[in-house]
């Protein structure tokens, strides 16, 4: 029998599903896929007297990829009844065909996840192929969602409760070797030309053992590992657990709670009520706008950015083989670090061998850790130092392929070190500057080719943070985008193209962020309200921390050249209330950020920070009115309405990285799907009139066009 999703074939008493969906590079639970399982787990049933076995395997090169995503793109909140019923069609066709009584074996040619993992996980015994690339696991706690195909129910079933924990709420991916280690996976096999084989022969050894044909949990003398939530020690420890997990999410995230109730509630009953409470679970989550949110952005938009969508087309995959870094502060050493980890070797420059050899000592602190964690071996550690040349000598940049300045925030600095060094390149090399703010069209004009001249903006830390910015000048040619694109995925890091304007899109959107947070304090609201309401709808920290953190005297730097720039134009630079005050702590206060000592917070030594007590007495008024929600809200509609902004004028240029560009470069809130799909899920109109009635109390930053509305609208992604 030959479907559109899958072929169900008998030979010598041998069933084999192979999932092969037809037009679509992986095997998806779509609805025809749905629609096929229920029609073979009812075949199963007619020749179930005929089998010795059945074998579930894929004609993919991925054993099977998991939901259908676009569905439940295009799920409501009304649909939540009709999403459980789906849901448990689905799992009463697994139950069908894992209770047949004969043995049934999961061949697994390549990754599992999600889904995929929970079709795995219907055979009574899996073999895998043994590839490093493989990857099983259930990643939708990632996506809104919690796992609902039997993953919760069948994972805490096999580790127990504490051990699965992991794997559930945090969505802990794992290869072979490991999926082996933990029970999950039975045999491992060296080629997927024998998964068949190895099939068959545990088949034929299951004859007459009726425990090899069935699940551990069915079985009548099964007991979970770790107890259940009854016993004492197990109730004792998942008190606490709620709690935990609502401070690490702030309540912002309803999958990893609904996951862990899932599992507790699933552990205190028998196995099929278990599954219902799953699937009640996943149903709520689906029909909800966060999980859409999510999807959207985390699986979708991610993997726009993956597959190149922003890369000029038509020319050849790039791997720069020797970089130069001039300046070996924080940002230098650690862009430096990252190219080593990589691989890619680099030459670490500053005006002195000892500054040059301090930025190298970064990357053996980094690394050294990674080697206590057991991450790395010390020969892996010494290969990776190895590949880092602090140098004083401008001639050892001789023959790179890339050369990326990264000094001070200081235009006549940086044109300097570009007119010195662009002679190294070699042939068809390009020059970049990780500069944050100042445009990149002016930077290039002290290039001898403004054409291989791009701006590529790392965020701090470099070795943690996952985003890069590229900005395309007014003169930056295709491959000189191309080769910096391949160069930041060579990296292992998401790169975004932006055009060039003052701040680009990220520092732009960002200060908009800390600035509000400096007007909220200007108008007189308290510091500790102000911190706390920003983390409360789901940024890392509050803006006067990242003021702190980011340096008050870089900020003022920064107003002061905008004005220079401003002032040569002919033009007149208006600082906001927040940039005013900001300037009245450096400037007036002598307070410079954290380091300088003293900031918005006080830091001393040996203690945690706090609040600079004095912000009380200078700025807080006690008479003022204030409106929680309107403090939320204009966290976020100021951010969103910028990026709205950016693409509106072409700095972004679609709206995958705009959303991924907010979340990994800004820390904009995961559960909104990122600033453009923040305004999506509320609606554009719905958000036009919340802008409006913002811009009547708060300002002009509120303040929208309907050009931008207009844009947003064009720009809408439909599932």
């Amino acid at each position: 029998m030959i479907l559109k999703t899958l072929r169900y074939e008998i030979e010598q008493e041998i069933a084999t599903i192979t999932f092969d969906e037809s037009g679509s590079p992986v095997n998806t639970m779509c609805q025809q896929w749905q629609d096929d399982l229920a029609q073979v787990a009812q075949e199963l049933v007619k020749d179930r007297p005929k089998l010795r076995g059945v074998i579930l395997a894929s004609n993919k090169s991925t054993f099977f990829a998991g939901a259908d995503l676009k569905g439940v793109m295009r799920s409501s909140a009304a649909d939540g009844p009709r999403l459980f019923i789906e849901i448990e069609r689905i799992k009463k066709n697994f139950r069908t065909i894992e209770t047949l009584g004969i043995p049934v074996v999961s061949c697994l040619n390549g990754s599992a996840l999600g889904g995929g993992w929970e079709v795995a996980l219907v055979g009574h015994h899996r073999i895998a192929t043994r590839n490093p690339k493989t990857q099983f696991g259930l990643p939708e706690v990632t996506l809104g969602l919690i796992p609902g195909g039997g993953g919760i129910t069948k994972m805490t079933r096999i580790l127990g409760l504490l051990a699965a924990q992991p794997y559930i709420l945090e969505s802990k991916l794992f290869g072979p070797e490991q999926a082996l280690k933990l029970g999950l996976v039975h045999e491992l096999v060296d080629t997927d030309l024998v998964l068949r084989k190895t099939a068959l022969t545990f088949i034929a050894a299951s004859h007459n053992k009726p425990e090899l044909c069935q699940h551990i949990w069915d079985s009548k003398d099964y007991k979970m590992i770790g107890g259940t939530p009854h016993s004492p020690e197990m109730a004792a420890m998942l008190t606490v657990a709620p709690a935990a997990l609502k401070q690490k999410t702030r309540g912002l995230y309803p999958a990893p709670e609904a996951a862990l109730a899932a599992m507790v509630e699933g552990a205190m009953v028998d196995f099929d009520t278990a599954m219902r409470i799953e699937s009640r679970y996943l149903a709520g989550l689906m029909s909800s706008g966060i999980a859409r949110n999510m999807i959207n952005t985390v699986f979708f938009n991610m993997n726009n950015i993956k597959s190149g969508l922003s890369r000029p087309a038509g020319l050849p995959r790039y791997r720069p083989q020797k970089v130069g870094v001039l300046g070996a502060g924080m940002m230098g050493s650690g862009i430096a670090y990252s190219q080593a980890s990589r691989g890619i070797a680099s030459v670490l420059k500053d005006v002195t061998l000892e500054k040059a050899e301090i930025g190298k000592a970064y990357s053996a602190v980094l690394s050294q850790k990674l080697v206590e964690k057991g991450s790395i071996t010390t020969e892996q550690k010494a290969t990776l130092l190895n590949l880092i040349q602090a140098t004083d000598n401008m001639q050892d940049l001789k023959g790179c392929d890339l050369i990326i300045e990264a000094v001070f925030e200081q235009r006549e600095l940086k044109a300097a070190v570009t007119k010195e060094s662009q002679g190294m390149l070699a042939e068809g090399g390009f020059f970049a500057s990780n500069t944050s703010t100042l445009p990149i069209s002016g930077l290039a004009l002290s290039s001898a080719k403004p054409e291989k001249f791009v701006g590529i903006h790392f965020f701090s830390p470099v070795d943690k943070m996952k985003l890069v910015e590229i900005i395309r000048g007014e003169k930056t040619d295709d491959e000189t985008i191309a080769h910096a694109y391949d160069y930041v995925l060579a990296l292992g890091k998401l790169p975004i193209v932006v055009n060039d304007s003052r701040g680009f899109y990220t520092s732009r959107t960002f200060a908009t962020f800390v600035m509000e947070g400096a007007s909220m304090l200007q108008e007189g609201i308290p510091a500790p309200m102000i911190e706390n309401l920003a983390m409360q709808v789901g940024m890392p920290v509050g803006p006067l921390a990242v003021l702190d953190e980011t340096s008050l005297t870089l900020s003022v730097h920064v107003l002061d050249q905008t004005r220079e720039d401003f002032k040569k134009e002919g033009r007149t630079y208006v600082a906001n209330p927040g940039e005013m005050l900001v300037e009245q702590m450096v400037k007036e206060l002598k307070r410079g950020g954290r380091a300088a000592g003293v900031g918005f917070y006080d830091y001393p030594v040996g203690q945690k920070k706090m609040l600079w007590p004095d912000l009380k007495k200078l700025f807080e008024k006690s008479h003022i009115t204030i409106a929680v929600q309107d403090i939320k809200d204009r966290f976020l509609f100021r951010q969103a309405i910028e990026t709205a902004r950016c693409l509106n004028e072409g700095v972004l240029m679609s709206v995958h990285e705009g959303n991924i560009g907010s979340i990994f470069g800004i820390g904009y809130p995961a559960w909104t799907g990122g600033a453009l799909q923040f305004i999506y899920s509320m609606g554009v109109p719905n958000f036009a009139k919340r802008s409006q009635e913002l811009a009547l109390q708060y300002g002009l930053g509120f303040n929208v066009s309907e050009e931008v509305f207009e844009t947003l609208e064009k720009y809408k992604p439909v599932y």
